[in-house]
């Protein structure tokens, strides 16, 4: 008997899954092993856009090698219905200033709209003191951008 193959989602079911997420996993290509790590991500409807701290060990594989692998994901509790969508690409940093300011725009919107806690400003370098908008009033985070998407792997239960 042949095994049940789970089905695919189409570009829409896909792109409204990223739509109403937020999280995401990004898988790095390490000098030993991958490395996954969190990310918060918006979407323009056509890129994803990640923000992160200038530093530690996702900011050094990315700049070694920006091939990566994006997994965002959505589930009930009781994983009666989930779907997946995993995205190959690789990261390039957004170093104009007026895009840049514009998609942290993107995510202080964000973090509103989802009514997510202060304590999420520290993954960016901020007190969870800080009002959101600290995240568009410096330069501590970095804007990433995934590009040159060659394969997209998006699954469903039903």
């Amino acid at each position: 008997m042949d095994p049940l193959k789970i089905p695919k989602q189409s570009k829409e079911e896909y792109d409204d899954l990223i739509k109403r997420q937020y999280l995401s996993r990004i898988a790095f290509i390490g000098p030993d092993n991958p490395y996954i790590a969190p990310f918060m991500y918006v979407f323009d409807g056509r890129f994803l856009y990640f923000l992160s701290t200038r530093y530690g060990r996702k900011v050094e594989y990315m700049k070694s090698n920006p091939r990566v692998s994006v997994e965002i994901e959505e589930y009930s509790t009781d994983l009666s219905v989930f779907r997946f969508v995993s995205l190959q690409g690789f990261l390039e940093e957004v170093v104009n200033l007026e895009k840049t300011i514009l998609i942290k725009g993107m995510f202080v919107d964000m973090v509103r709209k989802n009514n997510l806690s202060s304590h999420i400003l520290i993954a960016f370098g901020h007190s969870a003191d800080d009002d959101a908008n600290v995240i568009t009033n410096d330069d501590r985070c970095a804007v990433w951008m995934l590009k040159g998407v060659t394969d997209i792997v998006a699954l469903r239960n039903g």
